[in-house]
């Protein structure tokens, strides 16, 4: 598709944000590099790896900036941490990601010879959410560089200071024909996921997804979802309640449960919930002693978030839902926007804080008879980005993973599964599809081309006998090919 035919309403875009002309220069320069080589493109992921690290403490302050509050280990961990591994993991096996492999080839076409080898993809978007701005952005610019492709990261309008510093960041080490970090509000997201990319990587919500993916459609784009969901707890009545509650109170309360793959509610065995909010409280005050107004507790992102959890909590107390804080906000709370963890008892199903992803420091809990009734509760819902099952049986986890469908899952703990660098990450059904991370990263950027060799003149292939007016022999080879 020729840039010169995009409708006028992008064309209306582009004179506020002017990031078609980098499209347009990033489709110039791949064709003069094509196929980018292995030392190459570990040079490449080197130098943004090297550019991060060495601007850990800017990237600390961004993020506090853009959070109001972010606390530094999380950041730390999530953002320069997680993102280097995912870099360092591509750089140690690229070489092996790109050699093309044999594949097996069928007796009727011999001596020919097939193997499968992958290929850039070429000019690849990236649209990134406020909750991760770099992890999210420079993970899934680690999978496409990897892959030899040219890229434009989409930033969250919610992170500018975050915005800017990536952008510093990667002109330090790429040109704009390379890769580019561009911003702006919704209306430049919708023209950006209009653009004819030869792939388009989203993570965000399942309601944007929709509109990313229908916009992608119209140029055929090839799309990765990553959306999140109601990720649930599943607990075993066997299973320590005390360890329990300590896990789970980390995913709970890491970036204040702006995560997509937080645990969301728990299915707990009845009559453990009030063992389970013992503990939750007393593993509160332990991991944060000064309460919310610690600097290890993240504030939400803004106020327009703020107001939305506080009306989920209201709304479900006003369905009958018994309310518990482990903190009673003040002014000077609410004015930083740190919300306490809260847990929600007996929540009304049909409510919103049990349709919605939640997004924040708010946990449902719903008793349930066994962990056959949790399996039943989780499949009659749509499918989660994540699942967290807290049990030591062998047998049980089995029967978990055989009988549900989630983006991934962690065992005996929460989150974990996103910071594997050598397991893929991405959604299911309504949480999304595609991976990034790991192989699996750089094989979504990348065309797996299969190739048949034919062997050289002279050299005999019955192949031939395949070839008009066909004899007895080519019609006894096509009934023996099963046709």
């Amino acid at each position: 598709m020729s840039i010169v035919n995009m409708n006028d309403a992008v064309r209306n875009i582009e004179q506020k944000y002017e990031f078609i002309s980098t499209f347009e220069q990033q489709k110039v320069a791949f064709q003069k590099n094509k196929f980018p080589t292995v030392n190459e493109r570990r040079r490449q992921l080197k130098a943004l790896k090297d550019a991060l690290t060495e601007n850990s403490d800017a990237i600390i302050s961004a993020l506090r900036k853009d959070f109001g509050n972010r606390c530094t280990e999380e950041t730390r961990l999530s953002e320069i941490s997680n993102s280097v591994g995912n870099i360092d993991y591509a750089i140690r096996h690229l070489g092996s990601w790109m050699r093309p492999r044999t594949r097996g080839t069928g007796i009727w076409f011999l001596p020919g010879e097939n193997t499968i080898g992958p290929q850039p993809r070429g000019v690849v978007g990236i649209i990134v959410p406020w909750n991760y701005p770099i992890n999210i952005a420079v993970s899934g610019l680690a999978s496409a560089i990897a892959a030899g492709n040219r890229c434009i990261v989409k930033m969250s309008e919610c992170t500018p200071a975050s915005e800017k510093l990536l952008k510093e960041i990667v002109a330090s080490v790429f040109d704009n024909d390379h890769v580019s970090i561009i911003g702006g509000e919704a209306d430049a997201a919708s023209a950006f996921s209009a653009l004819p990319f030869d792939h388009l990587m989203f993570t965000g919500s399942t309601r944007v997804g929709r509109f990313v993916m229908a916009a992608a459609a119209k140029n055929l784009t090839p799309v990765t979802l990553e959306l999140g969901g109601k990720s649930p707890v599943i607990i075993h009545d066997q299973y320590p309640i005390d360890e329990v509650a300590k896990r789970v109170l980390w995913g709970k309360t890491y970036n204040a449960a702006q995560t997509c793959v937080a645990p969301d509610y728990a299915l707990i065995p009845k009559g453990k919930t009030e063992d389970f909010k013992i503990w939750l409280s007393r593993h509160f005050q332990d991991h944060f002693p000064e309460g919310i107004s610690s600097n290890d507790y993240t504030s939400i992102i803004n106020k327009a978030n703020y107001d939305r959890l506080n009306s989920l909590v209201n709304e479900a107390e006003a369905d009958g839902a018994t309310i518990i804080r482990m903190e009673e906000p003040t002014a000077a709370h609410i004015q930083n926007r740190k919300f306490p963890l809260t847990l929600i008892l007996n929540p009304n199903l049909e409510s919103r804080v049990m349709k919605e992803e939640i997004f924040g420091p708010i946990f449902p809990i719903i008793e349930v008879d066994s962990v056959d009734a949790a399996i039943d509760f989780v499949n009659e819902r749509e499918r989660p980005l994540a699942l967290y099952l807290f049990s030591d049986s062998r047998r049980l986890q089995e029967q978990v993973l055989a009988s549900t469908h989630a983006g991934g899952v962690t065992i005996n703990d929460v989150m974990m599964q996103y910071l594997q660098p050598s397991q893929p990450f991405g959604g299911v059904g309504a949480s999304g599809f595609g991976s990034y991370h790991g192989k699996e990263g750089f094989i979504t950027f990348s065309h797996m081309k299969p190739v048949f060799r034919q062997r050289g003149i002279g050299r005999f292939t019955g192949v031939k006998l395949l070839y008009p007016p066909y004899g007895k022999l080519g019609r006894r080879l096509i009934s023996l090919m099963g046709g």
